[in-house]
């Protein structure tokens, strides 16, 4: 049986109408965040995409770098119901995921009852993910995966949408437990946090000095992200982007790319990395105000979607001075 044409253009004037919506949203939304995160656009774009692509992210730099306020600030201008760990040594598992709690009740009798830990938020800011147990850390990332948690045989479902970005100092710092190769995996993307330009820090030192302390206002909604992450899984992407994301991910796994590539290289990104690349560089394309990605969304996410999904060999750090952004920067080259 055909479809009447007349209501296949009503549903396609109504999406198309739902997409525009969407884009001025997702740019209110970048404007407002850069409105009280200075000199960090990379960072904020990154963040952003993250969300947009329903993902989680970790956030790695030096203290004071505002990875913090740019999470609070997200989660105000999303709408988010946002909460905030700071990890530390002593953490334990239940400190997260909640525990159960004895209850007496009218008559003498006694019940348990399960009181949420804080992962039971839209936006989880997990600060100084690396400062806690490998044990508390396994916690939060076995979560992240199958977005619910279990307590006492019973399992509890995460709030929708559920997104974690987990802050990190750097590795060389003191008291600090690196996170596994395949936890670091369940993070869509790994962004890097570096110190502003003069300018930037200049506007900083100005404005966050004074009497005045400007927040910015919520421009979209929990409802409304969700309708922006089901409008990234529905955008088109052509064959020659589908292309030069497979080219990248397998290009960089030993045995299969250039040899004088991949022979610095232990391990390389799985399937996984190519989904979220994909993913990402849809939501890269909306943020920019388009409906379809191209071979520069993939070049611009290569490095944040991939480094923390691949490793060199002993060799290539000590002898050769090789570094992971330097080789994806080789593989990017070749995307052309």
């Amino acid at each position: 049986m055909n479809a009447d044409p007349k209501t296949a253009m009503n549903l396609e004037t109504a999406a198309a109408k739902q997409a525009e919506l969407t884009l001025e949203r997702v740019g209110q939304a970048k404007k407002a965040i850069a409105s009280v995160i200075f000199g960090q656009d990379k960072v904020v774009e990154e963040a952003l995409v993250t969300l947009l692509a329903g993902g989680h992210g970790i956030l790695v730099g030096l203290p004071g770098l505002a990875k913090t306020k740019l999470v609070e600030t997200l989660g105000l201008v999303l709408g988010l119901d946002t909460r905030r760990v700071q990890f530390t040594p002593d953490l334990m598992p239940a400190d997260i995921l909640g525990s159960e709690i004895l209850d007496e009740v009218p008559g003498g009798r006694r019940s348990f009852r399960f009181q949420k830990g804080p992962i039971f938020a839209q936006l989880l800011m997990a600060d100084e993910i690396n400062r806690a147990s490998p044990r508390t850390q396994s916690a939060l990332l076995q979560a992240m995966q199958e977005y619910h948690v279990t307590v006492a045989g019973e399992s509890h479902d995460l709030p929708k949408p559920f997104h974690v970005l987990a802050t990190q100092n750097p590795l060389e710092q003191e008291g600090t437990y690196p996170l596994p190769e395949a936890q670091l995996d369940r993070f869509l993307m790994q962004i890097d946090v570096g110190y502003p330009d003069r300018a930037a820090e200049r506007r900083i030192l100005i404005e966050t000095t004074g009497e005045a302390n400007v927040k910015p206002e919520a421009v979209m909604s929990a409802e409304d992200l969700m309708s922006a992450q089901r409008l990234v899984r529905r955008l088109p992407v052509g064959e020659k982007v589908v292309d030069a994301i497979l080219d990248l991910v397998r290009n960089a796994r030993p045995g299969e790319g250039d040899p004088n590539i991949t022979k610095h290289i232990a391990w390389g990104p799985g399937p996984r990395a190519a989904q979220a690349l994909m993913l990402a560089s849809r939501a890269r394309a909306l943020i920019g105000g388009r409906l379809s990605p191209s071979l520069d969304d993939i070049a611009a996410l290569a490095e944040p979607v991939l480094k923390h999904r691949m490793a060199l060999t002993f060799t290539a750090r000590a002898a050769d001075g090789q570094t992971i952004v330097g080789l994806l920067g080789k593989l990017v080259e070749r995307l052309g």
